[in-house]
């Protein structure tokens, strides 16, 4: 059995694309995550140490869009999803990242990606 921990609308300016203009300045993502976690034993006591601490979980995205360049959403996306894995409760993530303004022609309010990853 696994519960979910749900992080939404998270939104960072990071380096993500392939695009000449893309490669020279930041641009507006948006950041979904949920962290499939057995929350039993937190529900239990109240306490923080039986848990993940999403405050922890959002500096490290954060700092992730803010360090890193990235070429893909696919490797952005997948880079965030490795990071969570790394906290000892998590047992699987799903990250969907959205490019808020798409460099495309066309009025397009966003292109994004999801992907799962768990641990083995």
């Amino acid at each position: 059995m696994t519960d979910t921990i749900e992080l939404r609308g998270l939104r960072v300016m990071a380096y993500c694309g392939i695009l000449p203009e893309e490669l020279e300045r930041r641009q507006p993502f948006e950041i979904d995550v949920d962290v499939e976690v057995d929350l039993r034993a937190a529900a239990t006591s109240d306490e923080l140490d039986n848990t993940i601490d999403y405050g922890g979980l959002v500096a490290e995205i954060e700092r992730l869009a803010i360090e890193v360049r990235y070429g893909l959403l696919e490797r952005f996306a997948s880079e965030v999803a490795a990071s969570v894995l790394e906290h000892d409760r998590a047992l699987a993530a799903s990250v969907t990242i959205r490019k808020l303004r798409p460099p495309v022609p066309q009025d397009l309010g966003s292109s994004g990606v999801t992907i799962r990853r768990a641990k083995p």
